[in-house]
């Protein structure tokens, strides 16, 4: 098959797996889809062809808007999006990085064996419920003040070493250390900020998610000991990025959009991509407010793994470092950096705003912002699958940089809405079959929830990897399967 064609929109065949809108009319550059055929057929379903065409109108985008294997219809962006955009001439977007700004996974390695859990996944299970927030609204590990705030949006996870929920190991095995340089807690919102002070170290709810998982699989030797990962080890995977804080803050700069920079939204195909142009004032305030809030989702993931050793030594009664729980990697997937990449045929090198909305940063080896533990091997990169499905951990591939500017896929990927899957699935009855037939142990604030993130809700994660680690974006290390799960 050299075309696809998807309700008016035809993809031509660059290479396998790789698919391209060509550039036509207004837009700036071509867009391209990174998926299989059977891929192909699920994203065409809902609106992401359309969102990541209209991407390209974008000013300063760069060689061509990407869609990753996992992409699903978003907020003017699809999730499953990269857009590099010009620093200099181009525009930073809010809704190209989204409302959860640093949602992003955290992965835990342990030296517990599944045999060692076995036989106390209920207590396990109860206690994380128990002692991890979780749902919408308030509640945290740590309720503050708006002074404790302001620090944490400047200081990200170095507070959290400061006040006892870390130690320094965590912050060299976090993306930018925990910490993202050009924090501006002061462009953040009061109203932001009045809603983050109580959800400090909480999950939300949604696809937020704290899991227990055991490694079934590890496919490459030499890097998963780099990693830390054996097959039947325990390792704990938490996803979610910075609450109602991060919310506010997105929803404040595209408000601020609409009424500053009209004539740039009036030349987009949807005003849900609202851009302010690279070097005006807005653009500056929204860089550094974003930034804060990354640094807010750091501290927050990083209270909810302090919380959860602590869970782990009452369960298993030894200290968590005796059972060697120690990060892995931390990692955003909906964040936009400046980062300086080679584009063109010149192979110019040219600084980007490189917004990844529900893709995830994957650089090689040997690249300067891998930390120095993994530089040899390549940063980790963890893909979580449904909750009744395996999940992932990758390394940055070596086609990254050519193909991505450095970025994979972020997870399954949805195959239908939240409405639809309450439709179709009853939480209990999914709960129930989870643990009759696989042993997975799933706890959440409703039936609801449940029935929203069923199974049967997200595309195939085997799939999505696959087409990962044959185009060389991210190379598959370890797979994963969820032992308890609880949820918002």
């Amino acid at each position: 098959m050299t075309t696809f064609d998807a309700d008016g929109i035809t993809l031509e065949r660059v290479r396998e797996y790789v698919w391209e809108i060509p550039q036509d009319g207004d837009m700036r550059v071509p867009a391209r889809v990174l998926a299989s055929e059977a891929l192909l057929e699920e994203i065409k379903e809902d609106k992401t062809l359309e969102q990541i065409k209209n991407t390209t109108h974008l000013p300063g985008i760069t060689n061509y808007a990407i869609c990753m294997p996992d992409g699903h219809q978003g907020y003017g962006f699809p999730v499953g999006g990269v857009g590099a955009l010009d620093a200099e001439n181009g525009c930073i977007s809010p809704g190209a990085v989204g409302y959860d700004i640093n949602c992003g996974v955290r992965m835990m390695r342990t030296n517990l064996t599944y045999d060692e859990v076995r036989g106390h996944e209920e207590e396990l299970v109860d206690s994380l419920f128990a002692n991890v927030p979780s749902g919408l609204g308030g509640g945290g590990i740590v309720e503050a003040g708006v002074d404790t705030v302001d620090e944490i949006l400047a200081r990200g996870v170095d507070w959290a070493l400061e006040n006892g929920h870390a130690v320094e190991d965590d912050l060299l095995h976090c993306e930018d250390e925990g910490m993202r340089e050009g924090a501006e807690p002061e462009k953040v919102s009061q109203k932001a900020k009045d809603r983050g002070k109580n959800q400090i170290g909480s999950l939300g709810s949604g696809n937020h998610f704290l899991e227990v998982q055991r490694v079934t699989d590890v496919f490459d030797a030499d890097v998963g000991e780099a990693y830390g990962l054996e097959e039947d080890r325990i390792v704990v995977l938490i996803h979610c990025g910075s609450r109602g804080l991060g919310h506010q803050t997105c929803n404040d700069y595209l408000r601020k959009i609409e009424q500053q920079h009209q004539g740039l939204l009036d030349q987009l195909p949807d005003k849900e991509l609202a851009a302010a142009p690279a070097g005006s004032q807005l653009a500056e305030d929204y860089y550094g407010a974003m930034n804060a809030a990354i640094n807010f989702a750091w501290v927050n993931r990083q209270l909810i793994m302090h919380r959860t050793r602590q869970v782990f030594e009452r369960v298993f009664d030894r200290s968590w470092e005796e059972m060697e729980m120690e990060l892995l990697y931390d990692v955003a997937h909906n964040i936009a950096k400046k980062e300086t990449h080679t584009v063109g045929a010149d192979g110019e090198e040219r600084e980007l705003y490189v917004h990844r909305k529900g893709a995830t940063r994957a650089f090689p080896a040997g690249h300067p912002e891998v930390p120095s533990a993994y530089r040899d091997v390549g940063q980790p990169v963890i893909i979580p699958g449904s909750m009744g499905a395996g999940s992932y951990v990758l390394r940055g591939g070596e086609n990254s940089m050519d193909l991505t500017f450095g970025s994979t896929a972020h997870g399954a990927g949805r195959l239908m809405s939240r409405t639809q899957a309450k439709d179709e699935f009853w939480g209990g009855d999914v709960q129930q079959d989870l643990a009759d037939q696989q042993e997975i142990h799933v706890k959440a604030q409703s039936g609801a929830t449940i029935a929203e993130e069923a199974p049967g809700v997200y595309k195939d994660v085997d799939e999505v990897v696959r087409v990962s680690d044959e185009l060389g974006i991210g190379d598959r290390v370890a797979r994963t399967f969820p032992v308890c799960n609880i949820k918002g």
